[in-house]
């Protein structure tokens, strides 16, 4: 269909921009040279309008290219999530040539691709997919990516390599040692934290050289969830964090089991501070 390389480039500008990039940047290049058709399955696709998923009425994949979620099986939870979140996310890890990216929930490799593409073939990405049928379907998606290894297997248990990057597309209720031990200096995390109930949002980390975290979130969100990444008693307590505003307040995380009056939220070996 010679119209979607036109639609697929006017909505990476638009996904970009809404991130606060300019027009034609890198990511936005990545966007537009990703046919996101080839991620979600055959039409008629199922699209999140609402609360529910809809069954879109045409196999134009031009109706692909909006900011909606679409589901990677008949119906969801699993899905290929809102592009503006990943754009939004992926623009704050701000991914550069020769980085090591390690992918946690990939799915189907869409985001992944995007992430490859960013940090190109001097880099290296290691993806994490769980679900069989899924991480097939990634393995297929990014075979012509030969800096991209996808494992069939939880991005929650080591070992996993050293990386520059470390992105989770799956709702975690702490961030994980393993996940930290993994930074390099100056390494980025950034991980959906998500309550038992309602909206959790995007953690942000970067591991300082001197070893100490620098935290915020980013943007309310809601995911699924991370199996292995779960602790119910923590889910429980975000539940009643985040209906608070003061998780704006949020800039360090710490490694210890000692939180001082600062905190905000705290586990066994971690903790949030406001300060």
């Amino acid at each position: 269909m010679e119209h979607i390389p036109a639609h697929r480039c006017s909505f990476a500008n638009l996904i970009t921009a809404s991130a606060g990039l300019p027009p034609n940047s890198e990511l936005a290049y990545a966007f537009a040279s990703t046919p996101r058709e080839n991620f979600v399955g055959p039409p008629p696709w199922h699209v999140f309008i609402g609360a529910d998923f809809v069954r879109t009425t045409s196999d134009d994949p031009a109706c692909l290219y909006q900011d909606v979620v679409v589901s990677l099986g008949a119906k969801g939870p699993l899905n290929n999530g809102q592009p503006t979140l990943h754009a939004l996310c992926i623009a704050a890890l701000n991914p550069t040539k020769g980085e090591h990216v390690v992918h946690i929930g990939a799915g189907t490799g869409y985001y992944t691709t995007l992430l490859a593409k960013l940090v190109g073939e001097t880099g290296a990405v290691d993806a994490y997919e769980i679900e069989p049928t899924l991480a097939q379907r990634a393995t297929d998606n990014l075979a012509e990516l030969p800096h991209v290894k996808v494992h069939l297997r939880s991005g929650a248990e080591a070992p996993l390599p050293q990386c520059d990057l470390l992105y989770v597309s799956a709702g975690a209720t702490h961030p994980l040692a393993v996940w930290l031990d993994a930074l390099r200096p100056l390494g980025r995390l950034i991980v959906p934290l998500t309550p038992s109930e309602g909206y959790g949002a995007m953690l942000h980390v970067t591991k300082r050289e001197d070893g100490s975290y620098a935290a915020h979130f980013l943007t309310q969100v809601q995911f699924v969830s991370c199996i292995g990444a779960r602790d119910e008693a923590t889910a429980q307590k975000l539940t009643k964090l985040f209906r608070k505003s003061s998780w704006t307040r949020v800039r360090s995380l710490h490694r210890d089991d000692q939180p001082d009056d600062t905190c905000w939220c705290s586990g066994p070996g971690w903790w949030l501070s406001m300060r």
